[in-house]
């Protein structure tokens, strides 16, 4: 199994940890994917996780592909062209699968530099918390290459069509205040108080019932690429559902009784 992951289980969240200090976090060695597709895996099969924090290990959130592995041909980034691509397919391209797949809510607490396909990841959380020491780039054309990671699809959706195109042509890499200004991140905070926010944040999540949670994140995913009446005729589905769940009794009877409520996913 691969080195990539620690993870870690307090209460009703997860801390997947990518570990690799070292090398700034590097992403594409073989095994990757599935260590990604194993905890997503594990996750979304457990109704008690109701929300998960992504971060770095050390001074880098993610680096992104191996530079050493790009320059030596090795891994990910050896063999022939179809080879390359069904390398992208199989092992990148199955972690980003795996993230984006997360149907509980996701907290990206970028610790530093998100650079490439750690930057892409980065993007495939509902939330962005940036440390001071974060940066942000997609810097693939500096080293001749495209966006191989689907960033031209997200990034677009994050920060506006603009924006996301002069990153990309230019290369340029952004600190954590233009980040916060461009609309990447929701807040920046200072470097030692990074994890205390994003589990701050994310005890206010794991407070939501857990399937009203997964079909609140299910319907913003899908509302991206469906028509309003589609929206609606989504909603309408779910909120029946929702209206069957004894954790809907609770939250009516717990503002009634002017009480917090406590969920607990039936």
């Amino acid at each position: 199994m691969t080195d990539l992951l620690r993870i870690k289980r307090e209460g009703h969240v997860t801390t997947l940890t990518l570990n690799r200090p070292d090398n700034m976090n590097p992403l594409g060695a073989s095994g990757d994917g599935d260590a990604f597709a194993a905890a997503c895996d594990a996750i979304n099969g457990d109704i008690d996780v109701r929300c998960v924090i992504l971060t770095g290990a050390g001074r880098a959130f993610s680096a992104g592909g191996d530079i050493k592995a790009m320059k030596e041909k090795t891994g990910n980034f050896g063999g022939t062209a179809p080879e390359i691509a069904d390398g992208y397919r199989n092992n990148i391209h199955k972690l980003l699968r795996a993230l984006y797949g997360l149907r509980v809510p996701l907290i990206a607490a970028v610790n530093g530099p998100a650079i490439g396909l750690g930057c892409d990841l980065a993007c495939l959380a509902d939330m962005r918390i940036a440390s001071e020491r974060a940066k942000f780039g997609v810097t693939f054309l500096k080293l001749g290459i495209i966006p191989g990671d689907g960033g031209t699809w997200i990034l677009p959706r994050i920060i506006g069509e603009a924006r996301a195109a002069e990153l990309f042509y230019t290369g340029d890499v952004i600190d954590a205040d233009t980040a916060l200004d461009w609309g990447l991140v929701s807040r920046v905070v200072e470097a030692d108080t990074l994890t205390d926010e994003a589990r701050a944040l994310a005890a206010k999540i794991t407070a939501m019932p857990p399937h009203a949670l997964r079909q609140a994140k299910n319907l913003m995913r899908q509302g991206r690429g469906t028509s309003y009446d589609t929206a609606l005729e989504m909603a309408a589905n779910a909120q029946a559902l929702m209206h069957t769940t004894a954790d809907h009794a609770e939250g009516v009877d717990a503002l009634l009784e002017k009480r917090p409520p406590r969920f607990t996913g039936a």
